[in-house]
């Protein structure tokens, strides 16, 4: 029978002990990412790019400075016949000295692992892209600062997992960095889009006086110009005018674009 292994990497921990060699893993049709067909025997990209099938070894290292993560992780990809771990570390150390062999295709790092010669988060980041550029970079962090994962990705990481997303995730990443294709987990997804929200909501209140959001805040709830004055006792002209000065200071030329504008900011 189908399911979608829906542990948290704490709940994961948890289960460590029991046996998960006969799961079946599918991912809902919701998440970005490749499409599986039965078995996972072969797998289509959204691009079109690249077919991937069990054929192909992919060859994974996996480092946290958390041994318990390490082996969550190594115990989830043993369900794919397809990858196979070839390196365990806990520093950066460790894990240059394996990517060095030149056995891997995919490294799962903490962005937070010190201790280790060449750092963690960007700086180790940035060495493997420069010095390994054809091991692909998927991170996992319980990060919540989405600037880290913009500058994560920059530096050359193909995917961004939270450690609060589901562990199956970690596959949908694995195959998406391998097809070249950029995968953020719906933690990280939702973590950005807050930002994203939260950063427009100050470039309004930077921009306009406080009455000036209070009218378009108003009007873009429903309220009509004399509506609003009514109820903030002025006049129409200066509600209007308010209005119009708001506007014209966001860019906005018609009622719909102040609409979306206000509905996009979160200020509604």
């Amino acid at each position: 029978m189908n399911f979608v292994v829906r542990f948290s990497f704490q709940m994961r921990l948890m289960y460590l002990n029991n046996s998960v060699s006969d799961a079946y893993v599918s991912f809902p049709d919701s998440e970005s990412g490749p499409q599986f067909d039965k078995g996972l025997e072969s797998m289509e990209f959204g691009n079109g790019s690249q077919v991937f099938s069990h054929a192909k070894r992919i060859r994974l290292a996996i480092a946290d400075d958390h041994p318990l993560v390490i082996l969550a992780v190594e115990r989830f990809a043993g369900n794919f016949p397809s990858v196979e771990v070839v390196s365990r570390s806990t520093n950066s150390t460790q894990l240059e000295e394996s990517l060095a062999r030149g056995e891997c295709d995919v490294a799962i790092i903490d962005f937070f692992m010190p201790g280790g010669r060449y750092g963690d988060g960007i700086d180790l980041i940035q060495h493997i892209a420069n010095r390994y550029p054809e091991v692909r970079i998927v991170v996992l962090s319980r990060n919540d600062d989405a600037s880290i994962v913009k500058q994560a990705l920059e530096a050359g990481a193909h995917a961004f997992l939270s450690k609060e997303d589901r562990l199956d995730l970690i596959y949908v990443a694995i195959v998406s960095a391998i097809a070249n294709e950029t995968y953020l987990g719906p933690g990280i997804r939702r973590m950005l889009a807050l930002a994203d929200s939260e950063s427009h909501a100050r470039f309004i209140r930077q921009r306009l006086t406080s009455r000036e959001l209070d009218v378009i805040e108003r009007y873009a709830r429903g309220a009509n110009v004399t509506e609003i004055a009514k109820e903030l006792d002025r006049s129409v002209k200066t509600i209007s005018a308010q209005k119009c000065a708001a506007m014209r200071k966001l860019d906005l030329s018609t009622d719909a674009d102040l609409y979306r504008f206000i509905a996009d900011s979160g200020l509604i």
